[in-house]
Formats: C-alpha cells, structure tokens, sequence
C-alpha cells in the first residue's frame, strides 16, 4: 500500500438497488499538483489498485505514455477492492453492485475534489467498462475515454466465465488460489503459454508452477470478499442498461471522444465485440478503433508495453483540452 494513499468517505451513499451505506473511496494522485494541469483518469484492472506508477509502470510516470511531468494523474480504488487493508472498508454485500454503483461512487469523489472535467479516462478491463458506465451517466465529465480489452456491456461469454469464478469462490478450499488459477487460463492464450513455456518441465510442467505462484500471489494480498466483489461488478457491466441495452441512445447527450483499443487474441473481452461497437457508433459520435497486436491474449495491454505507448502517446497528442483545470466552484 502507498503512503500517497488518501481516503474520501462517503456516508449514505444510495446504490442502484436503493439500500444506502456508508463507503470509501481511496486514490492516489501522480505528476502535476491538482488543479495546475489537464487531469487524467486512470482505472485499474480487476486485481488492479491505484497505485498505477507501479503496476503499469512503463506506461505512467516522469516522461511516459502518461506524462507525469504534463499531467495530474488521478487513480481510485474501487469500493471494497482491499487495496488500503483496512478490514472495515470491504463489502460484504457485494449482490447489490452494480458497476454503475462504482461509477457514481467515483463521479462523487471527484467532485468533492473539485474535478468537474477530466481531459482523458483510460482504463483497462473492467476499467475500461467503468469509463463506459461514467461517460454515460456523466456525459460532459470527460474531453476523451480510451477503454482498453473491455466492453460497455457483459457478454454470454463474459458472464459464463464470471460465472464459473463465483462457484470456485464459493466452493473451493482455496478459493482465491484456485479462481486466479482459472482467471489465468483466460486472460492468456495458448500460444502465449507456448511461447512462454514450450513444454519444459522442471520438478513438474512450468507452467503448473507458474500457475500455483500466480494464485498465491493473489491469496497474499486480495480477500476473498474483494474477489467475489470485483468478479460480480465485472458481470454486471451494462452501461446500456437505462436504455433498454441501446449504448447508441445511452450517449445520445455525450460528445466525449471514444477510442476503443481491442487486442486480436483477447479471449475475455473479445475485439469483434468493439469492432461491431465501433460500427454501430461510427456515424454518430467521434469514435476510433484500434488493435493490439499480440500472442499473448487479455493480459497483452499489461505485457506489450511498446504497443500500448505508441497508441495513447498518438491519442493523448491529438486529444487537446479546451477546457479550464480550475477547480469546480
């Protein structure tokens, strides 16, 4: 956990359901001082964190992709995820998210920071669907989104896997270690695992051992009631929902670019998925799509650091703020 850690509470906060609690909501701030630069929003992963000058170190920081020298870098946590290890803060009703929840969670984050404009969201995975669920619900938040290996909405396939990773949670003795076993499986491909493994065996297949690390890894530090929160926000991605399922019509009030960034060999969230987005947009709104081009599956825009850098160097260029960083009144 960083020391830059800061915590914003928010009491009575209503859910989509419309039970209330009290939550918090942690973050952490990256480059220019707050209110002195263009903002940009960076959502983490599924067993992500706002720490992102760590886990996605070769993209953010002093001279990257992200430019901390030209920019406020703004990351949150999503409610629960255990990031800050403060035990009180976990949800235990996880049933009664939604991601549109988190996505309203964040919007009053912001604003109690004062940040009523933000220049690019970009986030990956169930990242890149929180920017959705925000720009639909907050249409004049952000100048450009830049969702990466993720969709507005949760596939058959999508919910078929999450749906698999809840019954190893709920009925394995190991049920971290054995649902990030599984997860793996998914967020790579196998030639990802050829490449990487080609057979070889030590003790045992490596690739058996690689696995067994990747699941105690997790265990040591994400909680059970993080996983099994985050697995179901990640099935209830549907920034449609308010509009019978219609993205079309759900950004009717918004002019934020959209730039989709898909990975050939996704297997999670697939690219056909965003290209048929992409036309079903393309004559309404300022939409691009672009493509990754890897071996290595879902988890390529964390592994093909080259590629990733060129594409949001190319986007943040052509993505010019026009509006004021002061802060809200």
């Amino acid at each position: 956990m960083s020391d830059s850690l800061k915590h914003i509470t928010l009491t009575d906060f209503e859910l989509r359901c419309g039970k209330k609690q009290t939550i918090n909501v942690s973050y952490q701030i990256f480059g220019r001082a707050l209110h002195t630069a263009p903002i940009i929003l960076v959502n983490h992963a599924l067993t992500g964190n706002s720490s992102v000058t760590g886990w996605w170190s070769r993209i953010v920081g002093s001279g990257k992709a992200i430019d901390t020298d030209g920019y406020t870098v703004i990351s949150m946590d999503i409610p629960g995820n255990g990031f800050d290890a403060e035990v009180e803060h976990l949800i235990y009703n996880y049933q009664d998210w939604t991601l549109e929840d988190v996505g309203h969670a964040f919007a009053k984050a912001l604003q109690l920071l004062k940040v009523c404009y933000i220049h690019a969201g970009i986030g990956g995975s169930i990242g890149g669907c929180l920017l959705w669920e925000m720009v639909v619900a907050y249409p004049e938040l952000f100048e450009t989104i830049i969702p990466i290996a993720s969709d507005w909405k949760a596939t058959d396939w999508l919910i078929a896997n999450c749906h698999v990773q809840h019954r190893i949670l709920s009925n394995s003795k190991k049920p971290v270690e054995d649902a990030r076993q599984h997860a793996m499986t998914f967020y790579r491909t196998s030639q990802s695992l050829r490449h990487k493994f080609n057979g070889e065996t030590d003790d045992d297949f490596k690739v058996k051992g690689w696995l067994n690390h990747h699941g105690k890894n997790l265990k040591g530090r994400f909680t059970l009631p993080a996983y099994h929160l985050m697995n179901h926000l990640l099935m209830s991605t549907n920034a449609g929902r308010n509009h019978n399922d219609n993205i079309a019509k759900a950004l009717q009030n918004s002019d934020t670019k959209i730039r989709l960034i898909a990975i050939n060999s996704d297997g999670f969230f697939i690219a056909q998925e965003d290209r048929e987005t992409y036309e079903l947009l393309k004559n309404h709104h300022d939409i691009t799509y672009q493509e990754i081009d890897s071996i290595h599956g879902h988890d390529a825009f964390l592994i093909e650091h080259d590629q990733v850098t060129t594409l949001l160097e190319k986007e943040l260029k052509n993505s010019i703020t026009h509006r004021a960083v002061a802060p809200c009144l």
